[in-house]
């Protein structure tokens, strides 16, 4: 099998592990568990903790020690047992431990899988996007698959599992532990290099491009909450009225939207565009949606603004990855992905989750939120967020120096 096909069926489970678990968990543990909203919220922001606090280790392991699909593999296999385990538990606290452990061994493959596609392939900027694609189509498959998997349980309750998200996440995660030791071998960079790779990787923060790109990340990863959080009791709400039962389709609009523009646009603007121009877009796409929820109508351009999640994730995000490569030395670059990763899926994560919650809460009186209000907000941010980084960063090609 050629190594476009390994690392592509890589990136599907890589996904459709999150995706099997990361959207509907919350249910489970309220519905099910009986947990409070300020319990299952804690579970929920324990990725991103893991996310600022694991891919330390997991850089450092695939830069100096093991060969990256080596930790990949070991990590999810030892996940896949976690999840399984923990679809059986029911207390808070064993599920606070087994979240925790398990996003501390997960969250570090975000980043690596990220490190081993850029390096084995022969032209990153066209070829990544093709291949992290599989990773949104993983992410669908997993919704389907869970939705499928509980129809089937109504009619042989044999096949029924309680915590099947945990369990099915699981099941995904061992059968991508297993393939992961077939995919290329991508040995550690030892020759001439310095001990602590991702102290390194901190470093290229010493250079003022990337200081500003890595600022204005972090800085729109915050507002992404906003979607991800926000979304979905805004389109239930009175005003734009989507019904609950439509809600999960609804929303699989911008992963629609993903694949079309990462497989699709993304290999051609690229290219063509060069970074800066296509971050740019990227991070112009994101006030475009916004201010039509602020509007808030009609509702089918407002469900139709949702297919804009694919400019603004995969022209800023992904594209930032492909930066990170482009510019991190060779033997630092699985910890130059951990470093992005912990600024955007940590840090930017964690504050933009609790900030966006913050900010419904501010503009919310007698049970309604004025939705409008809301969504000014990152509206206002994301628009700063593009004027900085159109008049503050320069593109380089060149590798970021090291500096003992």
């Amino acid at each position: 099998m050629s190594a476009k096909f390994r690392l592509g069926a890589m990136m599907f489970l890589e996904y459709a592990i999150w995706g099997a678990w990361a959207p509907v968990l919350t249910a489970y543990l309220q519905n099910d568990l009986h947990f409070t909203g300020i319990q299952y919220g804690f579970i929920m922001s324990l990725l991103p903790i893991a996310t600022i606090i694991a891919p330390l280790i997991g850089g450092q392991l695939a830069d100096r020690y093991f060969p990256t699909e080596k930790v990949i593999g070991v990590s999810q296999l030892v996940g896949g047992a976690i999840l399984l385990l923990g679809a059986a538990v029911a207390s808070y606290t064993a599920m606070i431990w087994i979240m925790l452990v398990y996003c501390v061994i997960y969250a570090p493959t975000l980043a690596l899988t990220n490190s081993i596609a850029f390096i084995n392939l022969k032209d990153s900027e066209k070829d990544f996007g093709r291949v992290r694609v599989w990773g949104t189509i993983g992410w669908i498959a997993a919704g389907w698959s869970l939705t499928g998997w509980r129809f089937l349980a109504k009619s042989a309750p044999w096949i029924s599992v309680k915590g099947d998200t945990l369990f099915l996440a699981g099941l995904f995660s061992i059968v991508m532990g297993v393939l992961a030791f077939g995919l290329p071998h991508t040995p550690p960079k030892k020759e001439g290099a310095k001990p602590w790779a991702f102290l390194e990787a901190a470093k290229m923060l010493k250079d003022r491009d990337f200081l500003i790109f890595t600022v204005i990340a972090f800085i729109v990863a915050t507002e992404l909450q906003f979607y991800y959080v926000l979304t979905a009791p805004f389109l239930t709400s009175p005003k734009i009225g989507v019904a609950s039962t439509w809600l999960s389709m609804v929303m699989t609009i911008a992963q629609v939207a993903e694949i079309f523009v990462m497989a699709l646009l993304l290999p051609k603007v690229l290219p063509k565009f060069g970074i800066k121009k296509t971050m740019t877009l990227g991070v112009l796409a994101w006030p475009l949606r916004y201010i039509i929820f602020v509007i808030g109508g009609p509702a089918w351009l407002v469900i139709a603004s949702l297919s804009l999640h694919g400019f603004c994730y995969v022209f800023f995000f992904t594209a930032a990855y492909i930066y990170v490569d482009t510019i991190a030395p060779a033997d630092i670059r699985a910890s130059a992905q951990s470093l992005i990763a912990m600024v955007i899926l940590g840090i930017g994560n964690f504050v933009g989750s609790n900030f966006s919650g913050w900010i419904q809460n501010v503009f919310t009186a007698g049970g309604a939120t004025n939705w409008r209000n809301v969504f000014w907000v990152p509206t206002v941010l994301t628009l700063v967020c593009a004027a900085a980084f159109v008049l503050l960063f320069k593109e380089r090609k060149a590798p970021a120096p090291q500096q003992g």
